[in-house]
């Protein structure tokens, strides 16, 4: 019997269930040292220290939400150097700076939320959503979904159109060549059910580095009631295995067994990990 309450985030859903055809990439070990060791001290520090891609993600989201909250700056010859200023841009690796600067500047040139009504655009460094308690008769979990960006499909002075036909547009920002995720979405649009059940939401995803928009993401009732399903019986799993390494932490590597490949290179935890392929830096 489980003592707590399951969780589930599109997160998790990536760390239990591989994506399409990366099933010899997948390993459950990851999902084990950040869900079930995570405040060990050499777990914990590995954790904490982004990688290149995380920071250009995180300070892009970021320069996304300078240009909307200072809305002045997307019209103004100098705007991509103010906000390379607010984002602290000339305190990060050389990297990180170029690649931060050109996704600015195409933005600047190119704003896509620009006259859109915009009802939530975060920063991207708001650290975890309010969970969205799911209660049916047959599961319980709490859902976590931190959306980049939430605006109103179509001309921005309709006001008077009641919500329920008008459409709730759910956006993700990528950069770098990760491949968009269709789960990501389902999980957006299964929380737009409970946080704005008086609109007909969509999803997509925009690539800000590469200027890629996905296509766009639209289930039925009947097919989002599916995905809560699955969601569900995942937030159950996942908890039992948390349990069951709480109650015997010597199986650790039984509950989440280890799948190591050449994927090992780009674990975060490949120097504490004992079933690592990378070799071991002799000290």
């Amino acid at each position: 019997m489980l003592t707590h309450r399951p969780f589930i985030s599109y997160h998790l859903w990536s760390l239990v269930v591989p994506a399409a055809g990366q099933q010899r990439l997948h390993c459950q070990m990851r999902r084990g040292f950040i869900k079930a060791r995570q405040h060990e001290p050499q777990v914990k520090a590995l954790l904490k220290s982004a990688t290149p891609s995380q920071r250009i993600g995180l300070l892009a989201q970021k320069g996304v939400y300078e240009f909307h909250h200072n809305p002045h700056l997307l019209k103004r010859d100098d705007g991509v150097e103010k906000v390379a200023q607010l984002l602290k841009l000339n305190y990060t690796t050389t990297e990180v700076q170029q690649r931060v600067l050109q996704i600015l500047k195409n933005y600047h040139s190119s704003p896509l939320l620009y006259n859109k009504q915009i009802i939530q655009l975060t920063r991207g460094d708001e650290g975890f959503p309010k969970p969205i308690a799911v209660e049916k008769q047959d599961y319980r979990f709490r859902l976590y979904a931190a959306m980049d960006c939430v605006f109103i499909e179509g001309d921005i002075n309709i006001q008077h159109q009641p919500a329920s036909l008008r459409t709730l547009h759910i956006l993700d920002f990528k950069t770098g060549k990760s491949p968009f995720d269709r789960r990501q979405a389902l999980v957006y649009l299964v929380a737009a059910r409970y946080l704005y059940p008086e609109y007909q939401a969509i999803a997509s995803f925009y690539n800000l580095e590469v200027g890629k928009k996905s296509e766009l993401i639209v289930i039925s009732d009947s097919e989002l009631d599916k995905i809560e399903q699955e969601l569900a019986n995942i937030a159950i799993k996942h908890q039992q295995d948390i349990e069951k390494y709480q109650q015997k932490s010597q199986f650790f590597n039984t509950i989440f067994p280890p799948n190591p490949g050449y994927h090992c290179r780009f674990c975060p935890f490949n120097s504490i990990c004992q079933f690592s392929s990378v070799p071991k830096k002799i000290v």
